[in-house]
């Protein structure tokens, strides 16, 4: 980058020389003093690439292979998915490798130790009957969509979503009771073979309301049964992703310290094999988001930064590293015993946690490696041949799972249960604040969160700096940088677009299962992709990254490559809409979502967050014949390889050769060129 730098600088010296020599003396006499006068440097336009806005849309609880299993890309263009590996076929039926994505039940009965890779493992005959789980089971307007009325929707709807998107509010009920088998599955119910299956060929189509696997940190650990015993070289990390449904059925936690008897099986957790479900981009599943893959650039080796759930995954983003226990003002605590995770099996259980999040566990002193649960993830660091440290601080408790931040909309502390202490760790924010760059994070619902904490809409788990006390104890900074999506629309087109915007649908938009639908979080994408291309110049300097927190539990193919204690996790979506991402590329570059903080960070040559973020980590080193296991691991790409900085890339990548209005760089103003 400073060889660039030096080129650019040249570059300009060099221009400005040859137009004043072919002035008049006299224009020269003109334009020199203009030359001369001092600019004010716009900090947020002083970029290394045509990139001067960068929006993040982050919904919910998918992995790759949920969205983007059974996609075939462009010719030219590799994935890989579960139909690229045969696992399936096209149509959603098991291919010639289905036992390639077998599950196992397993026996994890030891009270006395967290078992990351049980033995006894046995592959399922047929998968546990999927389950309902807290899906809606009846349309109703006075509660949670599905809407009964159309007027309703639309009351809610108040402008987050385009007209034509509204009515799937209203539509997708499951017509049976919370937590029983989903005979939706019809005769598949009981008879799902071993392995993924394409729900919407099965069992409910694309737009009703499915269950939500179990998805928190222990539990993703064992799910993915990482194992250096079962390392290939495509698999150095020995992660056999083959626990998913058994977890579901046999993980939760203790009540009162009262063990639950050990015939709890398939239905404990109310999710059954809800985990091997997946989408069919062939079937019409996901139509918008298939649409943009084949316009623009996705990636197929973005991860989950955390193992587990929302919280800790979105305090990445905003971060790169983990939130602790605090005293509240800052200095590092021990958290109540009721708060501590100890996910060793209760006596007489199969795998029935003692503590976990269920009943109030959700932080590790993982510097310790003889705490439960953290032994046996730090004896399995250890044992991979590039020795990843834990990155874990002397006596410090992190936070593995979800609570709630230490502030309020209003700046207020929060002191409700099950509350991460105002913390001190710095995030991105601060490094913009500091240089002088625009950012926002437009969070849906944030109007009504402020004048009444909590609200269902809002949610305050998922936004990292509303844990931080040196944003959230300024009410300036909260004002300016803390808003509503309606705000985001309204800046898009008012031109005031923040160099980095965060951007969040409330829960009812955000895709995550049960809860939303991901067709939902198409459209809430789609609105904010319409109003940035309708406006050209805005257009051609931006980036829109659209993403999820995390997988949710599902099961994905994929490597994982572990980096520090936390994770990384399956991977997840990522599409990247920009002028410079045509083509319907897949890129394959190690990633996370630490790489949105890099990508951020060289293109306004910024340094990292701390001395200890993620975002020190360097730039995958990737083979060619092995384009997704780094060979410097650990390591985390920046996301530049999902971009086309360069004048002569035109193409669009479409089949009829237009961009549907969307243009190439030059027609809409972009500076066509490569910094490299």
């Amino acid at each position: 980058m400073k060889r660039y730098s030096k080129f650019r600088r040249g570059h300009r010296i060099l221009r400005a020389g040859l137009t004043i020599g072919v002035l008049s003396a006299a224009a020269c006499g003109a334009l020199l003093p203009a030359l001369a006068e001092s600019q004010p440097r716009d900090a947020s336009t002083a970029t290394i690439t045509p990139i001067k806005h960068v929006i993040v849309i982050v919904g919910e609880n998918r992995t790759f292979d949920q969205v983007f299993g059974a996609f075939k890309p462009r010719a030219g263009q590799h994935v890989s998915n579960l139909l690229s590996k045969g696992i399936i076929t096209a149509d959603g039926a098991p291919g010639p490798n289905f036992a390639l994505a077998a599950q196992k039940t397993a026996q994890a009965v030891d009270p006395s130790r967290f078992e990351m890779s049980p033995g006894g493992k046995q592959n399922y005959g047929v998968l546990p009957a999927p389950n309902t789980g807290s899906a809606p089971t009846a349309a109703s307007d006075t509660n949670a969509p599905p809407f009964a009325t159309l007027a309703a929707a639309q009351a809610f709807e108040a402008g987050v979503l385009e007209p034509q998107d509204v009515a799937q509010l209203t539509t997708g009920a499951t017509g049976l009771p919370h937590h029983v088998p989903d005979t939706r599955f019809g005769a598949n119910t009981f008879a799902l073979p071993n392995g993924p299956y394409q729900i919407s060929r099965v069992g409910p189509n694309y737009d009703q309301y499915i269950a939500s696997p179990v998805h928190r940190f222990y539990q993703n650990w064992q799910q993915a049964d990482c194992n250096v015993t079962h390392a290939t070289l495509g698999n150095p990390s020995g992660c056999a992703m083959d626990l998913f449904a058994w977890v579901e059925t046999s993980v939760g936690a203790g009540s009162n310290g009262k063990p639950q008897p050990a015939n709890f099986t398939d239905q404990t957790t109310g999710e059954g094999s809800t985990a091997l479900g997946y989408y069919n981009t062939n079937a019409g599943d996901m139509p918008y988001f298939t649409e943009l893959a084949r316009r623009y650039t996705i990636s197929d080796n973005y991860h989950q930064p955390v193992m587990g759930g929302t919280g800790a995954n979105s305090i990445m983003i905003g971060a790169a590293d983990a939130f602790y226990y605090t005293d509240g003002h800052g200095h590092i605590a021990t958290p109540p015993s009721n708060q501590i995770e100890d996910p060793r099996p209760a006596p007489g259980t199969n795998n029935w946690y003692a503590q976990d999040g269920y009943s109030g566990g959700s932080y590790s002193n993982c510097s310790d490696p003889h705490a439960p649960g953290v032994d046996a993830v730090r004896s399995y660091l250890d044992s991979l041949p590039y020795h990843p440290q834990a990155n874990c601080a002397p006596g410090t408790y992190y936070l593995l799972n979800n609570y709630n931040p230490g502030y309020n909309g209003d700046g207020t502390v929060n002191t409700s249960a099950f509350t991460i202490p105002p913390s001190p760790v710095r995030t991105i924010a601060d490094t913009l604040l500091e240089q002088g760059i625009s950012w926002k994070y437009y969070g849906e619902g944030w109007n009504s969160f402020v004048k009444n904490s909590p609200t269902s809409v809002y949610c305050n788990i998922c936004n990292p700096f509303l844990y931080e006390t040196a944003i959230m104890t300024k009410p300036e900074l909260v004002k300016a940088h803390l808003q509503d999506a309606t705000d985001l629309y309204a800046d898009i087109a008012s031109g005031a677009l923040p160099a980095v915007s965060f951007v969040k649908p409330g829960g009812l938009l955000d895709g995550h299962p049960a809860s939303s639908k991901y067709g939902l979080f198409e459209a809430f994408s789609r609105k904010i992709i319409d109003a940035v291309h309708a406006n050209p110049k805005l257009w051609a300097s931006t980036a829109i990254f659209i993403t999820n927190d995390e997988g949710g539990g599902y099961y994905d193919s994929g490597y994982i490559q572990p980096v520090d204690f936390f994770g990384d996790g399956p991977r997840i979506p990522l599409i990247v809409v920009s002028p410079y991402s045509r083509g319907g590329r897949v890129v394959h570059q190690y990633a996370d979502h630490v790489s949105l903080v890099k990508f951020i960070e060289r293109n306004w040559r910024l340094a990292p967050i701390t001395g200890r973020s993620r975002d020190n980590l360097p730039n995958p080193v990737q083979l060619p014949f092995d384009p997704y296991v780094p060979v410097n691991a650990p390591a985390i790409g920046d996301l530049f390889d999902a971009f086309h900085f360069d004048h002569r890339h035109h193409g669009d990548g479409d089949d009829d050769g237009d961009d549907s209005g969307h243009g190439d760089a030059h027609a809409q103003g972009g500076l066509g060129w490569s910094p490299f």
